[in-house]
């Protein structure tokens, strides 16, 4: 398999969606089964990079998203690997039929990188804000359902969606995320998370732009309040990593989920499932957009608005703090 023709020195200027395009126009390269599909947003999405170096293996359906799908699925069923993209709102609520009939439910490897998700196309308002897509798609049987935390991460997110067979869906957002890893060296699996910060504390766990707002607010907790915060990279939403949460319950006691996203149905559903199931209780709260159609402006102030950004984060972490529970390590009372 061929490596990514770019240095470090290129990351540092590339969007995430970038490097995605990059990265399928490298596995294109080795994998001539590999075809990309659009709706007219080739540009939008960074696709148009595979269609630059192969353009009879991209496939600009217009401004038809149920037709851009379901023509995924044919293409699945006769031996091709399509990678489908487009904004994560048309992806999960415009075209969810197709995903759910088309593809989902016959299981077929069909790959879905949907861009502008969150609330990272702020600016553009409830039409193209999209935070109930990992709720709805961590519902689809047979997908798996990831949400990398920089450019890095969605490089080898992209890889690992090839190399897994069956549905995967892949969200990221608009333009430049902060850079949370440095090297693609640091053990990337579906259904792994990644320990980000020691610590035996409080637990934050964090997905896609949240990540390294998470890890800056844990840096800040320890240099300034001594309390050592342990983040996680929950990058795969769907198979989660049960036992990193319930490693995080045991040794810490205080989890606090971060995510841009409605807090109902996304990663902290999924975390608070995880504990219910267990038996295991502990301190506990959710970070994102409460259970509302979000107000329109830019990512960050939004993020700031809605309290999961960093400040949003140490402020959340500080009350749990003082939060009670039961010292003692007999969970059978608990049951």
């Amino acid at each position: 398999m061929g490596g990514l023709n770019y240095t470090m020195l290129d990351t540092a200027k590339l969007s995430t969606a970038e490097l995605y395009g990059k990265t399928l126009t490298d596995l294109a390269e080795d994998h001539p089964e590999i075809v990309g599909l659009t709706a007219d947003l080739a540009k939008s999405t960074k696709i148009g990079v595979l269609g630059e170096k192969f353009p009879e293996r991209l496939f600009n359906l217009g401004i038809a998203e149920q037709n851009l799908f379901g023509t995924a699925a044919g293409m699945a069923l006769n031996g091709l690997v399509p990678f489908v993209s487009t904004f994560a709102i048309f992806t999960t609520m415009r075209a969810l039929d197709q995903v759910h009939t088309d593809i989902c439910y016959q299981n077929l490897n069909v790959k879905m990188i949907a861009t502008h998700a969150g609330l990272s196309f702020g600016q553009a308002g409830s039409t193209h804000h999209c935070t109930e897509d990992l709720s709805i798609m961590r519902a689809m049987a047979n997908c798996k359902v990831i949400a990398p935390a920089d450019g890095m991460e969605t490089a080898l997110a992209v890889r690992a969606a090839y190399e897994t067979p069956g549905p995967v869906y892949i969200r990221i957002n608009r333009g430049f995320d902060q850079k949370v890893y440095d090297n693609m060296d640091y053990g990337f699996e579906i259904g792994k998370a990644v320990e980000l910060h020691e610590g035996t504390d409080l637990t934050i766990i964090a997905c896609g732009s949240a990540v390294w707002s998470a890890r800056e607010a844990a840096n800040v907790l320890e240099q300034v309040d001594g309390i050592r915060a342990r983040v996680l990279d929950m990058h795969t939403i769907k198979p989660l990593d049960k036992e990193a949460v319930l490693s995080a319950v045991h040794d810490t006691r205080r989890i606090i989920t971060v995510e841009d996203h409605n807090i109902v149905g996304g990663l902290g559903s999924a975390v608070a499932e995880v504990m219910a199931e267990s038996g295991k209780a502990c301190a506990f709260k959710r970070l994102g957009v409460p259970d509302t159609f979000s107000i329109i402006g830019l990512h960050e102030d939004l993020m700031a608005h809605y309290g999961y950004d960093i400040n949003g984060i140490l402020k959340t972490a500080r009350e749990l703090m003082g939060a009670d529970f039961e010292e003692d390590n007999d969970w059978d009372d608990e049951i």
